[in-house]
């Protein structure tokens, strides 16, 4: 395989692949050279939609905006959906084929490295580099055999390996050491370089520690990254709970269901100025809230019924009693109507499921899921409001209320009569401040303006990208990209 590659493996989750790998690819854009992203497999329940109608993993949807290009189902051709503690659906190239367990996924894993590395050469037609992202971490020696996300895929393309460690949660010394001596003699051949992130302080009390590192290893510490203070980008698979100021006054409450889905629809909401929005735990009762919004789900009818256990049907009735407003977004939406049919066995057990009843709107579950993404206006109370976003659902759903909700004059959800409750199935309805002004202000909020997501992104990867190239040793690191200096 030609051209520079270079893989960024973590020593645990959430170590700071993604956002290295989206740092990286924005350094490169913006010196002009063509990089695309990759992740061989990726396991998260927040998604993308690419132009095609394909489905990947929203960190590599975030990681083609830093390179300046349209999203494709090559930049994550193995996708795993959970949908229960198990077992998940299998997602080829944007396309669900089945759900499986851990165990029969397991065996089936040798039949799509050649699938995978396929894609990889695909990607790097017309690119000078592509910089891959491993998954939670390669000394898991449990699962060394049949690998395809970490030194498995490292060794069968032939690309270095940069591990990258987070300082902020201690022990980096231990995680880094660890994980270099739990790998085999082959692999550890591939490990050009130690990155350490997220760390606060002055670098200068850490030179012991990386002249130990290094001379227990062989391998040299490519840079230590500060910890960026308000970073924003998108995460995967972790919902920040992060609370703005006391002193704002609108609150948004989202329940937490087991399967929540495309969490990262709140994060405009999330850094609104005049917001205040929490996610509830299980076992925690609804807060009083201005607004509660139902997310999307994996499961939609097993998390119906985990939110009636819980008895926040009952305390999101109560919320309308005393005039609250209440929106749903894509599972969200077919909770809010009055059933929700699974004929197939979409989700789990063929069945039908009562749904809350507040809007006229009845969803059955096809085996074919609508993937696509949307750009254009949202019509809302006689008004028009421009939106970009996706829609990953099973369901289709028949509305019967007076007050559809439309977008480019096609059916996308329902208002109920009574004004309270409005459904949708667009992820990312929120990201266009037009559009999510209008939304807050339809829920009782009208004062300071929405977040812009996209000039976030563009900023923050911008800002991480300055960050890099200040604290990593680049020119080790892009040695092998032509016109890199």
């Amino acid at each position: 395989m030609s051209g520079y590659k270079l893989m960024v493996q973590g020593t645990t989750s959430d170590a700071g692949k993604s956002v290295m790998v989206a740092g990286l690819c924005r350094v490169l854009a913006r010196k002009g050279i063509a990089v695309a992203p990759f992740k061989p497999q990726n396991m998260a329940l927040n998604s993308a939609v690419t132009p095609d109608g394909g489905e990947i993993g929203r960190a590599q949807a975030v990681q083609a905006q830093a390179c300046n290009l349209p999203l494709s189902v090559h930049m994550n051709p193995v996708l795993l959906k959970p949908n229960t503690d198990t077992g998940a659906q299998v997602i080829i190239r944007g396309k669900a084929i089945e759900d499986m367990d851990a165990v029969s996924y397991h065996t089936f894993k040798p039949q799509l490295l050649e699938m995978v590395l396929e894609s990889f050469e695909f990607l790097g037609k017309g690119m000078q580099a592509r910089l891959v992202e491993g998954a939670g971490s390669p000394a898991e020696v449990n699962l060394r055999e049949h690998d395809i996300a970490n030194m498995g895929f490292a060794l069968a393309a032939k690309t270095p390996v940069v591990i990258v460690a987070d300082i902020d949660r201690g022990g980096v010394f231990a995680h880094l050491y660890g994980t270099f001596d739990l790998l085999s003699d082959e692999e550890k051949l591939l490990v050009k370089g130690f990155i350490i992130n997220r760390f606060r302080g002055d670098v200068t009390l850490l030179e012991s520690g990386l002249t130990w590192l290094t001379e227990k290893t062989g391998v040299p510490v490519l840079g230590v990254v500060p910890y960026l203070h308000g970073l924003y980008l998108e995460a995967e698979d972790a919902i920040n709970q992060q609370q703005l100021d006391d002193d704002t006054h609108f609150k948004i409450v989202v329940p937490g269901l087991p399967r929540i889905s495309n969490h990262t629809d709140f994060d405009a909401l999330r850094l609104h100025p005049g917001v205040d929005l929490c996610f509830v735990k299980p076992g925690d009762d609804l807060p009083p809230a201005d607004l509660i919004i139902l997310p999307g789900s994996k499961s939609v009818r097993g998390d119906l019924m985990a939110l009636r256990d819980r008895g926040w049907d009952k305390q999101i009735a109560r919320h309308l009693r005393f005039g609250g407003k209440l929106i749903g977004i894509c599972g969200g939406y077919q909770m809010l109507g009055r059933s929700i049919d699974d004929p197939h066995g979409v989700e789990g057990e063929q069945g039908n499921s009562e749904g809350l009843g507040y809007l006229n709107v009845t969803t059955t579950l096809d085996t074919q899921k609508t993937l696509k993404q949307v750009s254009g206006e949202l019509q809302l109370n006689g008004k028009t409001h421009p939106v970009t976003g996706y829609e990953i659902h099973a369901g289709v759903s028949e509305v019967n209320e007076l007050q559809p909700v439309t977008l480019n004059g096609q059916l996308d959800g329902a208002l109920g009569c009574d004004n309270q409750v409005l459904g949708s199935y667009l992820h990312g309805i929120f990201d266009e401040p037009d559009a999510c002004n209008a939304l807050l202000n339809w829920a009782g909020y009208q004062q300071q303006k929405a977040q812009d997501m996209s000039a976030l992104r563009e900023e923050n990867l911008n800002r991480l990208a300055d960050s890099l190239e200040e604290s990593l040793d680049l020119d080790s690191l892009f040695s092998g990209i032509e016109g890199w200096r």
